[in-house]
């Protein structure tokens, strides 16, 4: 089921990194990139993070992987998408272990 464009663009301003980040379509979902590598996927409606110690680390516990596609490795699923502090320092982290 591909994300609803409403969603892309609540989470997309949720982030508000203005033109640090860009979101494009990707193989009929969503890929967010930040300044020029893929830190994030929008994928059924879902802000998945690219696996890394720092994003799981911030994420605390044990975060929920989410396959993006069948057959694929599973990304971190962000559950929290009201705090858009948190989800710049995810991205920023993210980016930065990458």
């Amino acid at each position: 089921m591909a994300s609803d464009a409403g969603f892309v663009q609540f989470v997309v301003e949720q982030i508000d990194l203005g033109d640090e980040l860009a979101c494009k379509r990707l193989f009929g979902e969503w890929g967010l990139w930040l300044h020029g590598k893929i830190v994030a996927l929008i994928c059924d409606d879902q802000l998945l993070l690219k696996p890394t110690e720092a994003g799981r680390a911030l994420l605390g516990g044990n975060p929920t992987g989410v396959p993006p596609y069948p057959e694929a490795k599973p990304w971190l699923l962000v559950e929290d998408l009201d705090d858009g502090e948190a989800l710049r320092e995810l991205l920023r982290a993210t980016y930065a272990a990458l």
